[in-house]
């Protein structure tokens, strides 16, 4: 009886010492100015927030380095228990306490994250919140970013207060954080989009195929025809007569309305000509001639029409 009684305080202590080993060691550890911690928070005012660093202090967090958000409130954000990673900004003489900011922490993660995004081409989905000259701004993981005017379309925007309030998907293409500098693009998504949907298009088109379309412009090698539907094609100046011509523009102005026959698909470009609809009408008109009978089919026939008739 008496070696259980002797045993088991010395078991208790030693079980107790283990359980607390590791808040010891965070005890005397010493937190350094830049260091990235994540605490509980044990207390919440109007002015800071204040939590548990199993420290020999506690860490404080004040309303202004807690959120940047107009009208934040911490008493309705924050509550005990909660969990909050913030940065060691510093020391509060007079109190002894560690000094910490959420703002600080957060623009830590969300720069590293900004980085992969532009690592990995992320397609982002953005909310524009302002107009500036020459672009529109959108937040990502809460640092603003700028969109140029240039890298918001494929083509020109001429009322940039279009975009406002819209959502839009970018990527990140360049980023200074020395500078408070990220750059957003929306157009090479747009182009990437715009070439599977071409894509899509051009698969439902036939080689043999003719059609309708407009000249959209005109270069010394050749016009560009608009077939619609997001489609366009080349008739290279080889293919826009019979006749030999030295440039496109002595038989065509844009504007015109000019028929086309698809000759070749490549690569994801239409390969078109305006020479080969004169093939295209002759296969027509044979197909239209009536085809004679042969000898004999013709004197079975003649026969069988005076054998009708009588005289």
């Amino acid at each position: 009886m008496e070696n259980e009684m002797n045993t088991t305080p010395a078991a208790e202590e030693k079980t107790s010492m283990a359980d607390y080993e590791a808040e010891l060691e965070a005890s005397l550890k010493k937190l350094e100015e830049g260091d990235l911690v994540t605490a509980t928070v044990i207390a919440v005012d109007e002015d800071e927030v204040t939590l548990d660093l199993k420290s020999y202090t506690e860490g404080i967090i004040r309303a202004s380095d807690y959120s940047r958000e107009p009208g934040f409130q911490l008493k309705e954000a924050v509550h005990v228990g909660d969990e909050v990673t913030a940065t060691v900004i510093g020391r509060d003489s007079q109190k002894g306490s560690i000094l910490l900011s959420r703002v600080e922490a957060a623009d830590d993660l969300a720069w590293e994250k900004l980085n992969q995004y532009m690592e990995d081409k992320t397609v982002l989905d953005v909310t524009v919140k302002g107009v500036v000259n020459a672009g529109v701004i959108a937040y990502v993981e809460g640092i603003r970013g700028f969109i140029p005017a240039s890298k918001l379309s494929l083509s020109y925007v001429e009322d940039l207060n279009e975009y406002l309030n819209r959502q839009i998907q970018v990527q990140v293409i360049d980023l200074d954080r020395a500078k408070d500098r990220l750059i957003l693009s929306a157009r090479d998504i747009l182009r990437e989009k715009a070439r599977e949907e071409r894509k899509a298009r051009i698969s439902n088109v036939e080689v043999g195929l003719v059609t309708e379309g407009t000249v959209e412009s005109i270069k010394p090698y050749g016009a560009f025809i608009d077939l619609g539907n997001g489609l366009s094609g080349l008739v290279h100046v080889s293919q826009i007569s019979e006749k030999r011509i030295k440039d496109p523009s002595v038989v065509l102005s844009v504007g015109d309305k000019v028929k086309v026959k698809v000759i070749a698909i490549k690569e994801g470009k239409l390969s078109l000509s305006m020479k080969a609809l004169n093939d295209v009408a002759v296969q027509e008109i044979e197909e239209e001639v009536y085809e004679l009978p042969k000898a004999e089919e013709a004197t079975t026939s003649l026969g069988s029409l005076f054998a009708n008739i009588k005289l």
